[in-house]
């Protein structure tokens, strides 16, 4: 999937005019690195596990191209890690069951998940100018992924490992505003995609303070930093039941040709 967002940016880099002029083609790319603590619990059958997931430092990076077509949305691409490893304790008096095994009751279980994802963004500027912008639009986040499970399951004396595989799209609500600070070079923003639909929710938001450290006609470079926040209350998304929150500061750079 890694491979597909950078195929995708450079498409777009080429794509870009090399004068700076959103009046005809803009392009965004950007990087951030999140700092995040982890915890939540998953199943594919009968009750979830909880798990202290590590902390973990992501990387996150996306590229955005914008034109003045009318009708037509701009499009943003961006790829999220979010590979998240930990250990359970199953409670006395009940099992866990995952991968068709069932691991026993008073024993610890190891877990390395990876529910890295990309999102797939068709937005409109509702707003753009140096004061205010604001962007409206829809949301496919993509999951491609694996769970492997390592304990003691039922009838056996060994550990064993389980590998569960999962993919699917979850469509989501996409925004974001920034707010410009006059004669700073500062501005503040906010971008979140929302789902909230049946027993699933899904909430991927972030809020922080950009400075334009750069900025003429031929390239603006931004440095931001902020708050992220992650919710996966995935309900039956490939027979995978999740319940995941991951949140923590992020910083970055964003270079708009």
């Amino acid at each position: 999937m890694k491979k597909y967002c950078l195929a995708a940016a450079l498409s777009m880099a080429f794509l870009a005019p090399a004068a700076h002029a959103d009046t005809l083609l803009g392009l965004y790319v950007g990087v951030d690195g999140w700092q995040s603590d982890n915890s939540g619990s998953f199943s594919d059958s009968g009750n979830m596990q909880d798990f202290n997931f590590e902390d973990e430092t992501f990387i996150s990076y996306y590229a955005a191209l914008e034109h003045p077509i009318p009708l037509v949305p701009n499009i943003k691409l961006k790829y999220t890690e979010l590979e998240l490893n930990g250990l359970g304790d199953i409670p006395n008096g009940s099992s866990f069951y995952f991968g068709g095994s069932v691991f026993v009751s008073g024993s610890s279980v190891n877990a390395i998940s990876d529910f890295s994802h990309m999102d797939y963004i068709l937005y409109y500027e509702i707003f753009d100018n140096d004061l205010l912008s604001i962007d409206l639009g829809v949301n496919a986040k993509q999951f491609d992924g694996e769970i492997s499970v390592t304990g003691k399951v039922q009838n056996s004396d060994d550990e064993k490992t389980v590998v569960v595989d999962f993919s699917g799209f979850v469509p989501l609500v996409y925004g974001r505003a920034e707010v410009g600070l006059p004669l700073t070079g500062l501005s503040v923003f906010f971008e979140g995609s929302l789902l909230a639909i049946d027993d699933s929710k899904v909430q991927d938001y972030q809020a922080g303070i950009a400075w334009a450290l750069l900025d003429n006609l031929a390239v603006d470079l931004d440095i931001k930093a902020g708050y992220r926040k992650m919710t996966l209350e995935l309900d039956d998304i490939d027979n995978l039941y999740t319940n995941i929150d991951a949140s923590g500061p992020f910083a970055g750079i964003q270079i708009h040709f």
